[in-house]
């Protein structure tokens, strides 16, 4: 099994990263702000999850045990896939508890492959997954004061992806906006302008 890799990553299209240790380059999956974070040609690390089944061989890539753990525990729940998984790693975790505390399905199903019957089902997992482990809110806590609230505007979130434009993509132009900008609309309209 394969806990982390240290090596040269070269960035490949979206998820996809390859990791040169040693002369031999692993292929991984990663979620999206881990991708932008990534930079081309440069040592890092990542923390792997293997995905093991009959027909297919996998690694996915995160920066933390927290969000390998988490990739992990979605992929228990019936109906995840690693897709959909990495997709919801994708969205930060203060979004996720939010959906939860505030049981809305509809910033669930604004993800590719989640239909309303199986937000609402995520919406009790992610429930319960948060209880299960508290370690990810003290980690959501760390994470936001690093952020701005621009990224989290749900309304701003789903105007975007309504026009076509993936979770992960939204949520990083939206995090690049600058802390000045306080209506949605504003928001919105900036995140198209670098898109």
């Amino acid at each position: 099994m394969i806990y982390a890799l240290t090596g040269t990553v070269r960035k490949l299209p979206l998820p996809q990263v390859a990791i040169d240790v040693a002369g031999v380059a692993y292929l991984a999956s990663v979620p999206h702000p881990v991708w932008d974070e990534l930079k081309d040609g440069a040592e890092d690390t990542l923390i792997v999850f293997t995905y093991v089944r009959e027909d297919r061989l996998e690694l996915f890539g995160f920066r933390n045990p927290e969000q390998r753990s988490l990739f992990t525990e979605l992929l228990n729940i019936s109906g995840i896939g690693p897709k959909i998984a990495l997709e919801l790693c994708s969205i930060p975790l203060s979004i996720l508890l939010r959906a939860a505390e505030t049981d809305d399905s509809g910033m669930l199903t604004n993800i590719k492959g989640i239909g309303r019957k199986t937000a609402e089902k995520l919406l009790v997992d992610l429930t319960s997954l948060f209880e299960k482990h508290p370690e990810w809110t003290l980690q959501m806590h760390r994470t936001q004061k690093q952020e701005h609230s621009a990224s989290f505007d749900a309304d701003a979130i789903a105007a975007l992806t309504s026009l076509g434009y993936d979770h992960g993509t939204v949520l990083s132009a939206l995090k690049r906006l600058p802390g000045t900008l306080k209506k949605t609309e504003e928001r919105v309209a900036a995140a198209l302008r670098s898109l």
